[in-house]
């Protein structure tokens, strides 16, 4: 088996926009109301696949569900056009495309049968993420049906589970034994702590980890309270690697000595606060960054253009380029309209490592494909849209036909 790191992207879907769904993410809060722009959404998301291609590594896609959620607003009694306006935005959201939170996954070399997992998340926390796991599960289904991956339903609603955003893998490659890290919440002051330790256990025992090689740590109260509502806003892994910042986890000593102990070259990398205060970290997003390593070996952050936009952040960066520490190379990408929204590039990937050739090639991405899929959403996809103008049959009609016409493109007809 050749294992290889896939990125799978959500597609940013035609019903992108601004409702300010998202208690705790202070982006999405911040800007409620205001017109987004779906086309350029996608595009943006699209050419960072692009990018990421350029860099020799691997790239997936996942489709956006259907909006409206017409099954979720029956079973509430309503319909698109006669739901109040905030059930409405929920769901119209087009939250799926933050691929992070589709699932929590564990490669072949860390399971007890050798199988790559992929627990659907529940997002139950928040009612406009909730509704996306049965389409989730779904499309990952047919994604990931062969032998060597195990696709399982999301733990009992009762145990919040947010994916991928709260678990890392450290190893000293891909391919290898690693350990397996999953973050979870306890408090956040005025915003919920959304991961529950519980869920976070029922997935590494569905899994099949090693007891001796997962860890379970929960997240800095303080960084909870100020944005952080994932653990990918404060850190980030890859491969023997963890990049975080100072106040990310609340018993950091014991993660760094667990990894330490069994990730051969394990490297931790922190931001200090007093070189990077929690509030510039959290609003340029520099943890939600991909780390990821090239066929070059080169390891590289692709961070979004806050990074390089926030002064004490591009000063960090710079110094540690300069410094020859572990992250030697930064590749600034372009994704505003997600980030106004609340999330980053990180957020935009599932992050898999398996065996190429097992993937349904439907949901692998090259240069052509994008080019397709470029015209596809220049031509069908709302150039803006306003929260108000989510519930006007036209636009309504333009979101499913938008959508009608990505699965057409793909051949991914039975996910319709």
């Amino acid at each position: 088996m050749a294992i290889r790191e896939i990125n799978f992207d959500g597609i940013v879907g035609p019903s992108h926009n601004y409702a300010g769904l998202s208690l705790g993410n202070l982006a999405s809060a911040r800007n409620a109301g205001e017109t987004s722009y779906p086309r350029a959404a996608a595009l943006q998301g699209l050419a960072k696949m692009r990018s990421n291609i350029a860099l020799g590594l691997l790239q997936g896609l996942f489709v956006p569900p259907p909006r409206p959620a017409a099954d979720w607003l029956a079973a509430l009694g309503t319909s698109i056009g006669a739901a109040d306006p905030v059930i409405a935005a929920n769901a119209m959201s087009a939250s799926a495309m933050w691929a992070a939170n589709a699932a929590t996954v564990s490669p072949a070399p860390d399971t007890a049968d050798r199988r790559c997992h992929l627990t659907v998340a529940n997002l139950k926390t928040m009612p406009h993420r909730s509704l996306e796991w049965p389409d989730t599960l779904a499309q990952l289904q047919v994604a990931f049906a062969a032998p060597g991956f195990a696709v399982h339903p999301p733990v009992p609603v009762a145990f919040g589970d947010e994916g991928a955003a709260n678990h890392m893998r450290l190893a000293a490659g891909h391919g290898e034994p690693g350990v397996e890290i999953f973050v979870y919440g306890v408090s956040g002051g005025p915003f919920p702590a959304r991961q529950h330790v519980e869920a976070s256990r029922a997935v590494a025992r569905l899994h099949q980890l090693d007891r001796q090689r997962t860890f379970f740590g929960a997240q800095s109260e303080e960084v909870i309270a100020a944005g952080a509502f994932h653990n990918d806003v404060v850190a980030v892994a890859n491969e023997r690697v963890l990049f975080a910042h100072e106040l990310a986890f609340a018993d950091q000593a014991a993660l760094i000595d667990f990894c330490a102990a069994r990730v051969r070259d394990f490297d931790y990398v922190e931001v200090a606060a007093a070189d990077v205060p929690l509030a510039d970290a959290i609003r340029s997003y520099l943890f939600n960054a991909q780390l990821v390593t090239p066929p070059d070996g080169v390891m590289t952050l692709v961070a979004p253009t806050e990074c390089r936009d926030t002064p004490s952040v591009k000063a960090w960066i710079d110094r540690h380029l300069a410094g020859n520490g572990a992250i030697r190379r930064v590749d600034y990408v372009d994704v505003r309209q997600s980030m106004a929204n609340g999330g980053g590039p990180a957020c935009l990937r599932l992050r898999v490592a398996c065996d190429p050739g097992e993937v349904d090639p439907r949901f692998l991405a090259d240069e052509a494909k994008l080019d397709r899929l470029e015209r596809l959403v220049g031509e069908q996809w709302p150039a803006e849209l306003e929260p108000g103008a989510i519930q006007a049959p036209a636009m309504i009609e333009q979101i499913a036909s938008a959508r009608r016409a990505l699965l057409d493109g793909l051949d991914l007809g039975q996910l319709a």
